[in-house]
C-alpha cells in the first residue's frame, strides 16, 4: 500500500487501535490529516487513502478529482455507522453527526468502489455484500514512559493567569515529552487547552474533594502565577500549602503575596511574570530530579 493517507476527524483511538497497528506490521508510515483540513494539492500515483469513520463533501470532491491517480480508497468503521436503527437511543446531536459524516456517504462509497474495513466479525457478516476486511485491534501503548505532572489549580477568579499560562504550557509540552499538565476549569478552560497534547482539565470540585485530590501522589511541579492587579493584592499565599501538600516543587510569582513565604531556590522558585523565564524554570525543574527534591525537602523549613 504505497503512501497511505489517513483522514480522521481528530487524533483518535480508532486510528491508533486499528489502522496504525496494521500499517506498523506492513512497515508503512502514513500521513495523517484532519477531516476539516484542506486535502493535499498533489497526489502521487498509487497513493491510497483511508477514511477513519467519517467523510465530508470536500473530501468526496477531492477523491473524485483524483480517482484515476489514487490507489485503494478505504472506509474504516468500528461502530455500526451505516444503520440508522442502530443509532436509536443515542443523543440527538450525535445521531446527526453520524448521519452527516457517515451514513449519507455509504452509497457514494459503494459507487466509487471503496473498500470497507470493519472492526468485528459481526459487522463483517452484516455487511457481507461489501466483502469487508476485519482488522484486529492492536495496542497503541509502547513501553511505559513515566510522566511528570505539571499543574495549576486556580479558580475562575484566576482567568487572566490561566490565559497567561497557555503559551508557557504550550512551550514546555512541546520541548519536554515527559511532562503532562493538569488544570482545574470549566468548558472555557477545556476549550482553551484542547489543542495541546497531554493536558487534563479537571472539573471544579468541593473543598473536601480537592483535599482528597491533593492526597493522591504523582504531582511534580506546581505553578502559582499572579498578575499584578488590585484584586490579586488582597490574596494570601495559600497555594504554597496546596503545592506542598501535593508533594510538588513550586514556581511562584515574585509578588508580595509569595515573597513572605518563599525563598528563591530554597523552598520554591520566585520568578517575575516573564513567560520565557517560567518555561526555562519548568524545564530545569522537570529535568533535574536532585534540584527538585532539594526544593521540596525545604518546603518544611521556616524562613
Amino acid at each position: 500500500m504505497p503512501g497511505p493517507l489517513i483522514v480522521e476527524q481528530l487524533p483518535n483511538p480508532t486510528t491508533d487501535f486499528f489502522i496504525q497497528p496494521l500499517l506498523n506490521t506492513l512497515g508503512v508510515t502514513p500521513e495523517r490529516v484532519g477531516l476539516g483540513e484542506p486535502p493535499p494539492v498533489t497526489v502521487l500515483e498509487g497513493d491510497s487513502v483511508i477514511f477513519v469513520r467519517y467523510l465530508s463533501p470536500r473530501w468526496r470532491r477531492w477523491v473524485e478529482a483524483n480517482k484515476d491517480r489514487l490507489g485503494q480508497i478505504i472506509f474504516f468503521m468500528d461502530d455500526d455507522l451505516f444503520d440508522l436503527k442502530a443509532h436509536a437511543g443515542l443523543p440527538l446531536h450525535y445521531r446527526w453527526k453520524l448521519y452527516r459524516l457517515a451514513w449519507r456517504h455509504q452509497q457514494w462509497l459503494r459507487k466509487i468502489g471503496a473498500q470497507l474495513w470493519v472492526s468485528t466479525p459481526w459487522m463483517a457478516e452484516k455487511y457481507a455484500d461489501w466483502n469487508p476486511r476485519v482488522l484486529q485491534p492492536g495496542t497503541p501503548y509502547g513501553d511505559p514512559q513515566p510522566l511528570k505532572t505539571l499543574f495549576y489549580h486556580g479558580s475562575e477568579s484566576h482567568s487572566d493567569e490561566i490565559r497567561w499560562l497557555y503559551p508557557v504550557v504550550e512551550a514546555v509540552l512541546k520541548q519536554e515529552p515527559t511532562l503532562c499538565f493538569e488544570i482545574i476549569g470549566d468548558s472555557r478552560v477545556h476549550s482553551l487547552f484542547s489543542a495541546l497534547p497531554r493536558v487534563y482539565v479537571l472539573h471544579p470540585m468541593t473543598w473536601q474533594a480537592y483535599q482528597a485530590l491533593l492526597s493522591h501522589p504523582g504531582r511534580t511541579i506546581g505553578l502559582a502565577p499572579l498578575l499584578d492587579n488590585a484584586f490579586n493584592s488582597a490574596r494570601s499565599y495559600t497555594k504554597f500549602f496546596d503545592i506542598t501538600r501535593a508533594g510538588a516543587a513550586g514556581i511562584y510569582a515574585d509578588h508580595p503575596v509569595y515573597q513572605s513565604i518563599v525563598r528563591h531556590q530554597h523552598n520554591g522558585l520566585l520568578l517575575p511574570m516573564d513567560q520565557q523565564l517560567w518555561v526555562e524554570a519548568i524545564l530545569k525543574l522537570s529535568r533535574d530530579d536532585l534540584y527538585r527534591q532539594r526544593i521540596l525537602k525545604n518546603t518544611g523549613t521556616p524562613l
